[in-house]
């Protein structure tokens, strides 16, 4: 139904001149803005000396700039021109960034890259051509896709999006969202910060940035000082602890007990589900009030929700329809495919 393109959220500057270093154009993005090259994703992880990018930034902000036209460049690759795009906020900075984010987008955009990476020739540029946009909140994306998705969840349901800057939650019901339920704190960074802390008390971390460190997070293992460091119990220790200081308080705040008798099932998405330990921490707390449930490919959900959402936008042109998820962990573009649901990836498929 579905084909999805990730990449992870980092930038690094880079004017050297870099030839048949990735296989193709998602592991080779290497774009140029104000005359200046910078290295994106999987390329600024393996070129790059200290790949970053600002948590919850302002869409005029420079890596904003960049992984937005990392994402419009890949869905002109597929797609060609005209795109409708629908993007999405968390609720914390949704209201202000959303007429900011709208007009930057509804634009045509020329976006200028370098070819030689993956072995395509040299420096090239495109134009992309948009012809719809619409910002909503992240976890609105999420239940979009889980009703009109592969699930086609029915009835009411509460969605828990944990992403790596914040996490969000609200109640889904059939005639919309309750409002009052919707909470937004302290995404997985919390949890990620609290390892890199842990480590830095027995090992020196050689000054490695908060997303190569999160990189070393999701695989479970770090190497310091040539040296291989199983880091799966610290990083669950740490899990535990993000979910008892910030998850479950958070949710005490936000669902009351009126809520619950509303629902009786929990969706889990964001890449925080594919965290089994985190996954355990919601079903010790909900065990016998909710069923709970993680989501089909959760890391991806809110991305295919924003590409449900575009073709609804353009009277149901499925062939220009994209959905763009910039987050700050991962930056993950979906289109429809009509053969099946495919992920093309450097992003390991389990934590």
């Amino acid at each position: 139904m579905f084909k999805t393109y990730t990449f992870p959220s980092v930038i690094e500057g880079n004017n050297t001149d870099l030839k048949n270093v990735s296989p193709d154009l998602i592991n080779g993005l290497k774009i140029f803005h104000d005359g200046e090259g910078y290295v994106i994703g999987n390329l600024a992880l393996t070129e790059g000396v200290s790949p970053h990018r600002n948590i919850n930034s302002a869409p005029d902000e420079l890596d904003y700039n960049l992984l937005l036209k990392s994402g419009l460049l890949l869905a002109n690759q597929k797609l060609g021109n005209p795109l409708t795009i629908t993007t999405g906020f968390p609720f914390s900075t949704f209201q202000l960034y959303k007429e900011q984010a709208t007009g930057q987008i509804n634009a045509n955009h020329i976006i200028d890259y370098d070819a030689a990476t993956y072995g395509g020739g040299t420096r090239k540029n495109v134009q992309v051509e948009i012809d719809g946009v619409q910002v909503i909140p992240e976890v609105i994306g999420c239940s979009i896709a889980l009703r009109k998705g592969v699930q086609k969840a029915s009835g009411n349901f509460f969605v828990m999006s944990l992403g790596y800057g914040t996490l969000e939650g609200l109640l889904s019901t059939e005639g919309g969202i309750v409002q009052r339920t919707s909470l937004s704190t302290y995404g997985l960074r919390y949890a990620v910060n609290l390892l890199e802390k842990e480590l830095a008390k027995t090992h020196y971390l050689e000054l490695k940035t908060e997303h190569q460190i999160d990189v070393a997070f999701q695989k479970g293992v770090i190497f310091l000082n040539r040296k291989r460091i199983d880091i799966t119990a610290q990083r669950d220790k740490a899990i535990r602890q993000y979910y008892e200081d910030v998850v479950s308080p958070a949710m005490r705040k936000a669902f009351n007990d009126n809520d619950f008798t509303m629902s009786h099932k929990m969706f889990l998405a964001g890449g925080g589900a594919l965290y089994n330990q985190l996954v355990e921490c919601f079903k010790e707390e909900f065990m016998d009030i909710l069923e709970l449930e993680v989501a089909h490919e959760p890391q991806t959900l809110a991305s295919r929700g924003y590409c449900i959402n575009s073709a609804q936008l353009n009277g149901g042109v499925k062939g220009n329809a994209v959905g763009l998820d910039v987050g700050n962990a991962t930056t993950i573009v979906s289109i429809y495919d009509d053969n099946n649901t495919t992920v093309e990836s450097s992003i390991p498929a389990e934590y």
